[in-house]
């Protein structure tokens, strides 16, 4: 078994204002990437897919992938935005990438016969995140099974905007039961409140929420490329311009269709990000204090 972790790194920024998937924030010149990878090391994966831009190929191997090629196996997955169903054209005016979904697509051709995580390049997870899903592997399940790592809302909100989160259900044994990606989640007084039709909506902090820490066997790509071939034209048609294929809805269907079963598996980990540049700062400082006390060392590739 050649266990991989898959990272979703093709994103524009916008919000951001910049490729923070590379951008700084380690004592040592690293990005969270590093981090990410350092810690799917140290719990056994042993392959990477990148999921870039292939206009950003070559900052992503200047800056990362040369230094990480001792330690494990790299390929990088290509998202095109022209990489459609036959007949199905990029509409004019179309700039944006199609979405989690369709990014994970980009490695249906790499993804073939081994178990997978998929994650985000620039969310910090915590190695724990990784030895769960790993372990989970481990235990004798199915092709027809798939896990994900919970963590609680209020633990992945922003105090710099709004956020979008894939909130979830599960049942009494930790199923997952729906999934659906909220947008425009705020932090308040009283807690987390959702942006609907011009009013927020109080949301529970302590709902599990997926950030895009999936487990899947291979099994999965042709059930999400169907999903997609299916729900591509009603996207066009309705928001040609704008619309995204997001993961955690698509896995929320394939569950409404009994077509998986998914395992929500609670994680000890701290998750933070860099939605916004405001959020660097605490980054940043979090970082430093986990080498300060020992969690991980001044330069991670040291041969």
């Amino acid at each position: 078994m050649k266990e991989t972790l898959v990272i979703l790194a093709a994103g524009m920024g916008s919000r951001y204002g910049g490729l923070k998937q590379i951008d700084t924030i380690g004592s040592n010149g690293e990005s969270i990437i590093d981090f990410t990878i350092y810690d799917a090391i140290k719990v056994g994966f042993k392959k990477l897919v990148l999921i870039i831009r292939k206009e950003h190929e070559e900052l992503f191997e200047e800056h990362l992938v040369k230094k990480i090629r001792p330690f494990i196996e790299v390929e990088y997955a290509y998202q095109d935005i022209n990489d459609l169903p036959n007949g199905i054209k990029v509409p004019e005016g179309r700039q944006k990438p199609w979405g989690t979904t369709h990014a994970l697509l980009a490695c249906r051709h790499i993804l073939k016969d081994d178990p997978f995580v998929i994650c985000n390049a620039d969310d910090f997870y915590g190695r724990d995140t990784f030895k769960v899903l790993y372990d989970y592997f481990h235990n004798g399940i199915s092709d027809f099974d798939y896990c994900m790592a919970g963590f609680e809302l209020g633990n992945t909100l922003s105090d710099n905007g709004t956020v979008t989160r894939a909130i979830c259900q599960k049942d009494e044994n930790n199923n997952l039961t729906s999934i659906k990606e909220v947008m425009s989640i705020k932090k308040t007084e009283d807690g987390a409140a959702y942006e609907e039709d011009g009013k927020y909506i109080p949301i529970d902090v302590n709902a599990p929420v997926s950030m895009n820490f999936f487990g899947f066997m291979p099994s999965v790509l042709k059930k999400l490329e169907d999903i997609f071939k299916e729900d591509l034209p009603r996207g066009l048609e309705n928001n040609p311009l704008k619309y995204e294929a997001l993961l955690p809805n698509h896995v929320g269907v394939l569950v409404n269709r009994k077509q998986c079963n998914v395992k929500v598996i609670p994680t000890s980990s701290k998750w933070f990000g860099v939605t916004y540049k405001e959020d660097k700062p605490k980054v940043v400082a979090k970082i430093q204090s986990y080498k300060d006390d020992g969690t991980y060392p001044f330069d991670l590739w040291a041969k």
